[in-house]
C-alpha cells in the first residue's frame, strides 16, 4: 500500500488527488485552490466536480463569484475516502491490536524507519522491533510460531513486506543506547503500537 497517497493509491487521477485534499480539511475550497492543492488544472478539476456532487460526495454552495466546495463526511462513501486517508494511523493501531494473540504478550512492538515516519510507499517494509519477556527462550517454538502468525497478519493489513527484529527485554536498552545507525532511527521515530512505549522500557538486570 502507499502510506504517502493511499488516496490516489486508490482513487487514480485528479478524482483521487480532489478527494484526497477534501478529505484533509473541513473548510470550503473554491475551484482554483481546489485545483492547486490537488495539483491539478482547474479544467481538470472542473470535470470531476460535477460528478461528486450528483453522487453526494460533495458539497457545492455558490458564493458569488465562486463556487465553494466541501466534502461531506457524513457520507457514506465520504467516511471511507476519510478512513482511506488514515490508513496509515489506521493500520498501526491494527496491527498493534493483532498482537493481543500472542500466548506471552511482547514486552514492546515498536514501528520504525519509514512506515514510522510517513514516507512508506508500496514498495517499502514494515520494520519492526519485537521485544520478547525475558522468561520466553530465544528458541521457543510457541513464540516463534506466534511471532510469525502476527507478521502475517500484519503483512495482510498494511499489504507491505513485514521485516522483524527480535530482541529480549534485557538486551534492548543496550542496543537503544548503541551509537548504532538503526537503533539511532529506532530512538527518534519509532512508535510503539503494543506494550511499553520506548522511554519505558526497562533497564538491564545484571547478575
Amino acid at each position: 500500500m502507499d502510506f504517502v497517497h493511499p488516496v490516489e493509491a486508490v482513487i487514480p487521477g485528479a478524482q483521487g488527488r480532489v478527494l484526497a485534499v477534501l478529505a484533509e480539511t473541513t473548510a470550503e475550497l473554491n475551484l482554483s485552490t481546489l485545483a492547486r492543492l490537488a495539483g491539478v488544472s482547474v479544467a481538470q478539476a472542473s470535470r470531476v466536480m460535477p460528478s461528486l456532487v450528483e453522487l453526494g460526495l460533495v458539497e457545492r454552495r455558490e458564493v458569488p463569484p465562486s463556487s465553494q466546495f466541501r466534502l461531506i463526511r457524513e457520507n457514506v462513501a465520504a467516511q471511507a475516502i476519510i478512513d482511506l486517508a488514515r490508513s496509515r494511523d489506521i493500520a498501526l493501531s491494527r496491527i498493534g491490536a493483532a498482537a493481543s494473540a500472542f500466548p506471552v504478550s511482547p514486552v514492546s512492538i515498536i514501528v520504525f524507519g519509514s512506515f514510522s515516519t510517513g514516507e512508506a510507499d508500496e514498495r517499502s517494509d514494515v520494520d519492526v522491533i519485537v521485544v520478547r519477556p525475558d522468561d520466553v527462550a530465544e528458541d521457543d517454538d510457541v513464540w516463534a510460531t506466534a511471532v510469525e502468525r502476527w507478521r502475517n497478519e500484519a503483512r495482510a493489513i498494511t499489504g507491505n513486506r513485514v521485516e522483524v527484529l527480535e530482541v529480549s527485554c534485557d538486551e534492548v536498552q543496550s542496543r537503544l543506547t548503541s551509537e548504532a545507525a538503526l537503533w539511532r532511527d529506532v530512538v527518534r521515530d519509532g512508535i510503539a503500537v503494543h506494550g511499553l512505549t520506548i522511554d519505558r522500557l526497562p533497564e538491564p538486570v545484571h547478575a
